[in-house]
């Protein structure tokens, strides 16, 4: 049985969906019985600040897809409450007899690093101490990060504001992922393997404006700032310095090119080539009524 964590997120949902197709046994973990009901397989309720839901829910698991929340903008005692909710995951994991952890982790993830990196890289290291077996599946950017608009930033006009800078960065479609996580479950498992996976190309938020433009049917525009402009926006919004200042510091890498080497890992796990941005927008026809 393989347990999904975060079933209704991003990647979960499409993790859920391939694997029922594939006629896998899984069960999606789920705050929500409704959405539960929802994703047509067996699910269970429980929450990760709930070890002993947690535990309940890996009742016959052997293997468990783990994806929390992600990186908050408010730190719980100094630490991201992430690193939390998958420590408590891990824990249950183990005290349930789980053999095989697939964790949904980030691009650079390191114990100190910035934001999400830093708390992927706490919990990595907790998963590594655990005992299980693991693999890691390091992405860049979300293709899904632009249809919500807390999850990039944009000016007074409606304008993208991303990196001031040439870097273009390797966005990948959360369906990708989820294929990955599905190969490894299923087929091809890779115990102790940090695989670092992203979309087939390396495009621009400039160029992402232009296609947002024709997916939106309206204009989108583009509105390039420096990582010391992106800070004082984020600390407008009311972020403590010290968060505003590591998101920002994202954003400079990304201008610098920090996130654009491609890899073939997708393919060379699935056998196809990960969705372009454009196959993405046609995947979504709902996100994007200027297509139809």
């Amino acid at each position: 049985m393989i347990l999904v964590t975060g079933a209704t997120g991003s990647t979960g949902r499409h993790l859920v969906a391939q694997l029922k197709a594939q006629g896998a046994p899984v069960r999606a973990l789920v705050r929500d019985a409704a959405k539960g009901e929802a994703l047509g397989v067996e699910y269970a309720v429980g929450d990760f600040d709930d070890p002993a839901s947690l535990a309940a829910a890996m009742d016959g698991v052997d293997r468990m897809f783990l994806a929390s929340p992600g990186a908050q903008l408010v730190l719980e005692d100094g630490e991201q409450p992430m690193v939390r909710w998958e420590r408590n995951a891990i824990d249950a994991a183990k005290g349930a007899g789980v053999r095989y952890v697939v964790k949904l982790s980030v691009l650079n993830a390191r114990i100190g690093g910035r934001m999400s990196e830093g708390g992927h890289g706490e919990a990595e290291a907790h998963l590594k101490a655990s005992g299980l077996e693991w693999t890691m599946l390091r992405p860049g950017g979300f293709m899904q990060n632009f249809l919500s608009p807390a999850t990039v930033l944009w000016d007074e006009q409606g304008a993208l504001i991303g990196p001031d800078g040439p870097g273009r960065m390797a966005f990948i479609d959360c369906h990708d992922i989820a294929a990955c996580a599905a190969a490894l479950f299923t087929d091809k498992p890779e115990p102790g393997g940090t695989l670092q996976i992203t979309g087939p190309e390396a495009i621009s938020y400039e160029w992402i404006a232009a296609q947002l433009s024709r997916g939106w049917g309206r204009p989108v525009g583009f509105h390039p700032h420096s990582e010391e402009a992106v800070a004082a926006r984020l600390l407008g919004f009311g972020l403590a310095p010290q968060q505003a200042a590591e998101l920002a510091s994202l954003y400079g890498s990304m201008g610098s090119g920090s996130f654009q080497e491609v890899t073939g890992e997708v393919e060379r796990l699935t056998g196809r080539r990960p969705r372009t941005f454009a196959e993405f927008m046609a995947a979504n026809p709902e996100d994007f009524p200027g297509l139809r």
